[in-house]
């Protein structure tokens, strides 16, 4: 799983609603041109950032300079801003979130939470939906590395691929990122980011879970308005 830096994470906080992720219909935006300006696009690189943040948090106990990194950013007025502060608030102690991570996602046998679609959708590990995400993820180029144990359904791994679509990282259109999203985080991940927002275990998480729940929910409203 690559290290997920947080040097533009702050820009994020600019995010508030889906209209700022995504250009309304009447704009002169539209997915052709802006895949081709999209190196230069302030938005899509906020929308980068955001998924890495959330990847470098779920892939494994986050160290005290990342905790540190994420402790120095800022928020705003909308939801999202205030979920930034919020998690920035709760980064001051490395040894106790490397506990929590511990009962969350790993645990003596398991841990409070899977963190993984074939879950999510079948109610078991290493299925069909599995076999769906590695098949999308070889049509942009990618497949699972291999010092990674994890499978290519774990929410980390999915982040770090939206991030690297929205970057422009991949080769991928918007419309192949869109498609990435729908079949592969839409339908499960606002779930689990709510199951993780509400986990007993969760401090620190608790706050992760908000974050990326209401991302996840910016990100449909802002492709539902390229349909």
């Amino acid at each position: 799983m690559p290290d997920a830096g947080l040097e533009a994470a702050s820009a994020s906080r600019g995010i508030g609603d889906a209209a700022q992720v995504f250009a309304t219909t009447n704009h002169v935006e539209t997915p052709d041109n802006f895949q081709h300006r999209r190196e230069s696009d302030d938005i899509a690189l906020a929308r980068a950032s955001e998924y890495r943040l959330l990847a470098s948090v779920l892939a494994q106990a986050p160290s005290p300079e990342l905790l540190g990194q994420i402790a120095k950013i800022s928020g705003d007025s909308t939801k999202l801003g205030q979920a930034h502060a919020a998690l920035a608030g709760g980064a001051a102690n490395a040894e106790a979130v490397t506990r929590e991570y511990f009962d969350l996602f790993i645990g003596v046998g398991r841990g409070e939470l899977l963190p993984y679609a074939s879950y999510y959708l079948t109610g078991f590990l290493q299925e069909r939906p599995l076999a769906q995400i590695r098949e999308d993820m070889a049509a942009i180029g990618l497949a699972g590395a291999d010092h990674v144990s994890e499978p290519e359904d774990h929410i980390a791994i999915l982040c770090e691929t939206m991030a690297g679509m929205a970057a422009g990282d991949f080769e991928a259109d918007l419309a192949a990122e869109q498609r990435f999203f729908e079949r592969n985080l839409k339908p499960w991940a606002s779930r689990f980011f709510a199951d993780l927002e509400g986990a007993a275990s969760a401090r620190f998480y608790r706050n992760v879970g908000r974050l990326g729940r209401l991302f996840m929910e910016i990100e449909a409203e802002g492709f539902a308005m390229l349909a």
